[in-house]
């Protein structure tokens, strides 16, 4: 079976809210798959259903091919873990709190808690007491507990959180080496839009517990919104050159151009020439694309815009905070 996880209708609801509503999303092993949301989008919940710490009010859940809640032989021995926040013995050193997850799981070598403090260069801290330890170091400890049996399948609640730049590049290589190398499965919510673009293969946008978007990256090139920058030193000649010749000129922020049409995004050499030609030559040229943020708030809005229009009388009123926007939680 080439499936992870795998959710049909997946709902959970709390009272009268609904925090997770007819989710069904697919993750293929071996490959990174980001679960986008705002904060009470759903994220946290559908992470605590797939590991069965709470229950779905309807809907299916497969974890390598074991469904959870029913019964039987459940697949936690290659599963890792890290929910929210990464818990610890405060009153321990990182090394025995390492050696007390071991010897609750059978079967591994004690040669595993040195490799893991090595993995994730916790070895300054090894002897250090869990509680004294900063909120980045904190994560590594809760990376480490995860990866201590070598798991076939990692789920990871924000993995980079509290981690310094250098921490979340050490983060990202490590992941992209158990992927690619050791063929290991990692699903992930995060905020950090950047890493997100540099690491997954797929992506799940959820919004109000609903899922509104799954696509992979060649998908997610695809539909990112591209335009031609432009300046000039005559940039209202300039722009009427363009817009007398049917582009859609747009005047934006810094004295620029924008145009969006496919024709001068594909060949912007044209526009270069058209300009020169008409004696307002472009002192800067080139083709921005919209990066994972701007999709991911473009994607939200759509969605709010749709459920406040008068035709839905069942609207939730947009919580949407584009200024300052986090994505955690």
């Amino acid at each position: 079976m080439n499936t992870a996880i795998q959710t049909y209708n997946l709902t959970k609801q709390y009272g009268d809210v609904v925090a997770v509503d007819d989710l069904s999303l697919r993750v293929d092993r071996g490959e990174i798959y980001a679960f986008l949301g705002l904060n009470g989008a759903g994220k946290t919940t559908t992470i605590r259903m797939l590991l069965d710490m709470v229950k779905p009010f309807a809907g299916q859940a497969y974890v390598l091919g074991q469904q959870i809640g029913a019964g039987g032989q459940m697949p936690w021995d290659k599963v890792g873990y890290l929910v929210e926040t990464a818990n610890a013995y405060p009153q321990l050193s990182v090394r025995e709190n390492l050696e007390a997850v071991r010897r609750l799981r059978p079967g591994i070598e004690r040669a595993a808690v040195e490799r893991v403090i090595e993995q994730l260069a916790l070895t300054p801290y090894a002897d250090r007491r869990a509680g004294t330890l900063s909120l980045g170091n904190a994560q590594r400890l809760g990376l480490a507990k995860a990866l201590l049996h070598n798991p076939q399948l990692l789920i990871l609640d924000e993995p980079a959180n509290g981690l310094d730049p250098a921490g979340i590049v050490e983060i990202r290589n490590l992941l992209l080496h158990l992927a690619t190398e050791q063929g290991v499965t990692i699903f992930m919510s995060s905020h950090i839009l950047g890493e997100v673009s540099r690491l997954a293969q797929r992506i799940g946008i959820i919004h109000q517990g609903r899922l509104l978007q799954e696509l992979d990256i060649e998908e997610l090139q695809r539909n990112r919104r591209r335009r031609l920058l432009i300046r000039a030193r005559d940039i209202q000649a300039a722009h009427g050159v363009l817009a007398h010749a049917g582009f859609t000129a747009e005047m934006v922020s810094a004295g620029m151009i924008a145009i969006t049409d496919a024709q001068a995004i594909e060949k912007p050499d044209d526009i270069a020439t058209r300009l020169v030609n008409a004696g307002h030559p472009p002192t800067m040229l080139g083709v921005e694309q919209e990066d994972l943020e701007h999709y991911f708030l473009r994607l939200v809005r759509m969605e709010e815009t749709q459920a406040e229009s008068p035709s839905n009388t069942d609207a939730h009123t947009a919580n949407l905070l584009v200024s300052g926007v986090r994505l955690a939680g």
